[in-house]
């Protein structure tokens, strides 16, 4: 039982490892991913604490070494989906609960733990099966994701301290319950922080739920249910199951206790999520919370004030980090003319020095793209820019599958903004770059906000504020994270709340207080200390002037009355 209103530890943004020659990070690091890639590793699906091997398995192959198996995993079928819904239901007559500060201690000890002695391990697993070197990895699956953990406890304690305006003789209170049902959690391969922080969220606030990692990210996944475990999180309250996509959607789904969705992916499936979710809504015990962060078409636009080198930077790190398989990658870019020489001659410079390989290779600044279908995707649409008449490739363009799924980092420049790589999601390291003539930069302005459906993230560049201010605000509702003379990725927990609109999501915002809030049923408490006994308002009373009115009037009547009397004895006398 709580005994005091607890201050928890003030969340700071995790520092960063460097992973410089000499350190003995890097050193620790590169041991622990060569020994878990040499090693193979068989992972079960967690339901109730309890872990399942079904003997129906998938093989994990790294991206970048699609012929090495490092383990495999083990896929459910319908009854376990089944039974996970119980035990998760039996899990949250606990959980709900448990007292804040014991659900907060939990996540918090999880950051801690994964600060130190997981740190290597889940790095090295995102290393391994998602291809990222050592400082995307860091950056994502340790610092990421230990903030998510830290700063989600500050925010859920600033929820629970708003609290409504009580009157005299009366206290008001808010009391955030949970969602009476599960969550249904799904995660995509991208980021390891994400795969920790859609299930953890909706936890932390008390509720329970059934999480579907990404099949190429379950390695990782796994090693976010041990910390959890690690951490003292009760059995049940999240459940990791594993398997064909569809069949756990349409079980949970079609479930009544089904209360709500955390997703991200692609915009398709997420809106196929609506439509079940619309034609079951009769089922449900309430209307299920539906949270996500879907697709992007994300943005560079530059104006003819802008420092060549910075846009120059900008794309370089924004479109081709983590091969440009980041939710907010730049894929699309708007130069002026008089800037393009300078901008291009940097770029090329940069692209011309990365390298590409094996994550082992510390000095690797691109690694492979996830997996073969991502591949033939995008090296299709290389080979189109190749013979379109509005397009040139200027640099990149190959790609060699032969021991990992390697695309060159690839520029497409076109004759026309509304060239096809200008509008489709392509998720990987190519960014189609329009040029456009100065004087038009307000128009341009128009076509990158009309261009795509989505409207995720998008960075401006500028040298002169009034631009900056024009631009802005005709660009209000093309991202939901806006960035002024910077690359539009890499937005930080607590610093830059993250989530777009549009076609992108629902802009619900991860590592915020607006994110945590979907995750609660409000309940408004109003105590009486004295209590009313009658039912009358004084607005029902009547004036002084009309009560002495009606008493005069009642003592002329008396008298009216008396006067009769007498004169009736009279008579008889």
């Amino acid at each position: 039982m709580a005994s005091g209103f607890y201050k928890v530890p003030k969340a700071v943004n995790e520092p960063i490892n460097s992973y410089a020659p000499g350190t003995p990070q890097r050193s620790a690091l590169l041991e622990t991913y060569k020994k878990m890639y040499n090693q193979k590793v068989d992972i079960p699906f967690y339901i109730g604490g309890k872990e399942f091997r079904t003997g129906n398995t998938v093989d994990i192959h790294p991206p970048h070494d699609h012929q090495h198996c490092v383990g495999q995993y083990h896929t459910a079928e319908k009854e376990h989906i089944e039974l996970a819904i119980k035990k998760a239901a039996e899990a949250r007559v606990k959980w709900a609960a448990t007292s804040w500060e014991h659900r907060a201690a939990i996540f918090l000890k999880a950051a801690d733990l994964l600060s130190g002695p997981f740190r290597y391990k889940m790095n090295a697993a995102t290393m391994i099966a998602q291809s990222k070197n050592v400082y995307q990895a860091e950056i994502d699956s340790a610092c990421e994701l230990i903030d998510f953990l830290r700063f989600n406890v500050a925010f859920m304690t600033e929820i629970y301290t708003n609290q409504p305006q009580s009157a005299p003789g009366i206290w008001n209170r808010m009391e955030y319950r949970p969602l009476e049902g599960f969550i249904y959690a799904i995660t995509p391969f991208n980021f390891t922080a994400i795969a920790g922080n859609l299930p953890s969220a909706p936890a932390l606030m008390g509720n329970v739920v059934i999480w579907k990692p990404a099949s190429s990210q379950v390695y990782s996944a796994q090693v976010i249910m041990e910390l959890f475990k690690a951490a003292g999180l009760p059995d049940g309250v999240i459940n990791m199951v594993t398997g064909n996509s569809a069949m756990i959607t349409d079980v949970l789904l079609d479930s009544k206790d089904f209360s709500g969705v955390h997703f991200t992916g692609s915009t398709p499936v997420f809106n196929s999520f609506w439509e079940t979710i619309g034609k079951n809504v009769g089922k449900y015990k309430s209307y299920p919370r539906i949270v996500g962060e879907t697709g992007g078409k994300d943005f560079i636009w530059a104006h003819s004030s802008a420092n060549p080198q910075e846009v120059a930077t900008a794309i370089s790190r924004g479109a081709f980090e983590y091969q440009g398989q980041k939710c907010s990658a730049a894929s699309r870019a708007y130069l002026p003319k008089s800037l393009w020489p300078a901008i291009k001659t940097s770029v090329l410079k940069d692209m011309a020095s990365f390298k590409m390989g094996t994550p082992e290779d510390p000095t690797n600044f691109i690694n492979a793209v996830i997996d073969n279908r991502a591949f033939k995707k995008l090296s299709s649409y290389i080979e189109e820019a190749k013979t379109d008449a509005d397009a040139e490739i200027i640099a990149g363009g190959n790609y060699d599958d032969s021991i990992g799924y390697f695309i060159e980092p690839t520029i497409i420049v076109t004759t026309n903004p509304h060239y096809k790589t200008m509008c489709t999601e392509l998720f990987g390291p190519i960014i189609t770059i329009y040029v456009y003539e100065d004087e038009k930069w307000e128009e341009i302005l128009d076509v990158v906000d009309n261009t795509s459906e989505f409207a995720l993230t998008g960075a401006i560049f500028s040298g002169d504020r009034y631009v900056i201010d024009i631009a802005t605000n005709k660009l209000e509702n093309a991202a939901g994270n806006f960035y002024i003379n910077d690359k539009p990725t890499g937005a930080v927990v607590g610093q830059q709340p993250f989530g777009g609109a549009r076609g992108s999501g629902t802009n619900d915002k991860a590592g915020s207080v607006w994110n945590l809030l979907r995750w609660v049923s409000n309940r408004t408490i109003k105590e009486t200390f004295v209590t009313p006994t009658d039912y009358r308002y004084p607005f029902l009373q009547e004036s002084t002037l009309e009560t002495v009115e009606k008493e005069v009037e009642n003592a002329v009547e008396k008298l009216k009355e008396f006067g009769k009397d007498l004169q009736s004895k009279f008579k008889k006398h």
